[in-house]
């Protein structure tokens, strides 16, 4: 699957080449990358104020920035969460059309569609974001009740949960395991029918190849979610099961911080699945994206 996935990409990335008219940076607005680089801005945010702001949070035990910065990170805090989740789902969908469909993929996906898509995406994340935090009385500053000062909390209520368990954990993580687990059988026909119209000097290392192949997909398809599941379950059992829930209860607390973590997990899958990400990161890191060199960088190699 992985391999059907880079070839894909391939497909839809140029590679960069100094005589190009346009330049590289123009190159890799494809669709694929735009999806990715809107799960990597939900993750930014999570990790440049989420994170860092429920760490003084946990550290002092207070809040002193006030009701309406507890309103706004609190706001960032479910928008990005909840972009990091559909964000995943148009990446399967979008390798889904891929695998399934590849000589249409460039006509039906396309680089309009999907900014339309990302902004109706983000549009409702934060109108729902918004939506929530006013029927759970935590928007406006006058609906905010602090029984002492410092107090940032967000007492949730049963209907409000169990929408956000269907809109925010049943529909992503459903659609989610359907797409990949159709990938993973589609990349096993394709795999099959490549095996099938070789020649037979090449059957039997081509059999080694497509069950190599087969593994590889699995462990991918395996680890993806168990992280995404092992990620978020806890966070929405606890929610429903629980007969009230603040965000400062300890189990709150405990299962959101694994949810944030998810974002931190990204990354780090795409690090060790994806050998062109892993090219990439060296060359921002090492400042090497700066050097005029970089321009005819090779992030998907034939060989992959």
């Amino acid at each position: 699957m992985m391999d059907i996935i880079e070839y894909q990409q391939n497909i839809t990335v140029q590679y960069c080449f100094p005589d190009n008219n346009s330049s590289c940076k123009k190159e890799l607005h494809t669709p694929t990358n735009l999806l990715i680089l809107s799960l990597a801005a939900a993750d930014l945010l999570m990790g440049m104020f989420v994170m860092p702001v429920n760490i003084v949070q946990l550290r002092d035990s207070c809040w002193y920035l006030g009701n309406i910065a507890c309103t706004v990170i609190t706001v960032i805090t479910f928008v990005s969460m909840a972009a990091s989740l559909y964000s995943m789902v148009f990446i399967a969908v979008d390798r889904y059309i891929a695998v399934s469909d590849p000589l249409h993929y460039s006509t039906r996906v396309t680089l309009y569609k999907s900014v339309l898509l990302l902004i109706l995406a983000w549009s409702f994340c934060l109108l729902y974001s918004i939506i929530f935090l006013y029927f759970n009385d935590h928007l406006l500053e006058s609906q905010i009740s602090n029984s002492c000062y410092g107090e940032c909390v967000v007492a949730l209520k049963k209907p409000s949960i169990i929408v956000d368990v269907i809109l925010f954990f049943l529909a992503p993580c459903s659609t989610i395991l359907v797409l990949y687990s159709l990938i993973f059988i589609l990349a096993r026909q394709q795999a099959r029918a490549v095996r099938a119209v070789r020649n037979g000097t090449l059957k039997r290392h081509e059999g080694k190849f497509s069950n190599s192949t087969e593994t590889k997909a699995a462990k991918t398809l395996g680890v993806v979610i168990f992280v995404y599941l092992t990620c978020w379950i806890p966070l929405y059992l606890s929610s429903v099961l629980a007969e009230s829930v603040t965000t400062l209860s300890v189990l709150w607390i405990l299962f959101a911080w694994l949810a944030y973590l998810n974002s931190s997990f990204n990354p780090i899958m795409y690090a060790i699945f994806y050998p062109w990400f892993r090219t990439s990161v060296k060359f921002i890191v090492t400042c090497r994206i700066f050097e005029f060199s970089s321009s005819i960088c090779n992030l998907f190699p034939t060989n992959v």
